[in-house]
């Protein structure tokens, strides 16, 4: 068949697209990742794609991948992810899956911004950013059309840009970081061990906890200000917060918006957009099947 597959391998659920020629979705699966009851997110993935296929009545024309980690040059495994999913790094994912054609591999949140740019909250947009606020802070960065990668496929981890040079070194050893003032990973020793989620601490805020409005307001200055640099830096159009985070709502961008107007260099009146992220856990499939789809029509003679 000419439909094509777009899986997002992510750390509770294997998403798996099937999309029409005309980019229409065909199917959707969702698969547990994980190690219970003797399944691992191999058997996830395989699983996925084989349920999408019997879907389809047929083998798909392409399948494209995205998962966390940094892809190898070649674009077909991931060459570096630590500490999560044991045998990825070096994993050829053609061969894994038996396919007659390479399967391309994306990191996850490159997925995601390319989704959005596509059929999301960014769709058409050729210069955009994204960010993912949760336990962490994920992101990429499209520029000209083209997703970043970089050297070592490292471009767009904006969650690791160093907002104080004094600060506490992050998971990568950034000092400072941005993910290290908003990320939930930070949260019990940024509220003193008071909350126990940023749900509980946007909740505290709303009830006019004046704690809570200190902690979670330093937070969104802290994104309002690495918005602005990276704003100056890669000049987008617009910027997709995504992540479980942006469940706060009008407490989230509320302040963000006034925060980063108040800061945002804006030549000729233009000013970029902050939006909220519409694919939601889908956008990395529909990320990871696009990307299939391009390198599908670059091979094609």
């Amino acid at each position: 068949m000419n439909a094509v597959l777009g899986i997002d391998l992510g750390g509770t659920n294997v998403k798996g697209l099937a999309l029409s020629p005309a980019s229409e979705p065909l199917a959707e699966v969702d698969e547990p990742t994980g190690d219970a009851g003797g399944t691992t997110w191999r058997d996830s993935v395989r699983r996925a794609v084989a349920r999408l296929e019997h879907e389809l009545g047929g083998r798909a024309s392409a399948l494209g991948l995205a998962a966390p980690g940094l892809p190898a040059r070649d674009g077909c495994s991931i060459a570096h992810m630590p500490g999560r999913l044991a045998g990825i790094e070096g994993l050829v994912w053609r061969d894994f899956l038996g396919r007659d054609h390479p399967v391309p591999v994306l990191n996850d949140a490159q997925a995601a911004l390319l989704g959005e740019t596509w059929r999301g909250a960014a769709a058409g947009a050729r210069d955009a950013l994204l960010l993912t606020l949760g336990t962490g802070v994920g992101g990429a960065a499209m520029v000209d059309g083209r997703i970043l990668q970089g050297h070592l496929r490292r471009a767009g981890h904006l969650g690791h840009v160093s907002l104080d040079s004094r600060g506490r070194p992050d998971i990568v050893g950034t000092p400072g970081s941005l993910e290290d003032a908003i990320g939930e990973c930070s949260l019990g020793r940024r509220g003193g061990g008071r909350f126990a989620s940023t749900r509980q601490l946007v909740e505290a805020y709303r009830g006019g906890d004046a704690e809570a409005a200190r902690v979670w307001l330093g937070s969104i200055d802290a994104l309002a200000a690495a918005l602005v640099s990276l704003t100056n830096v890669l000049d987008p159009a617009i910027i997709v917060i995504g992540g479980g985070m942006i469940e706060a709502g009008d407490a989230l961008f509320g302040p963000l918006e006034e925060r980063f107007r108040r800061h945002e260099w804006q030549p000729g009146g233009n000013c970029v957009q902050i939006v909220r992220a519409q694919l939601g856990a889908r956008a990395g499939a529909f990320g990871a099947a696009r990307h299939a789809m391009d390198l599908a029509k670059t091979a094609a003679p």
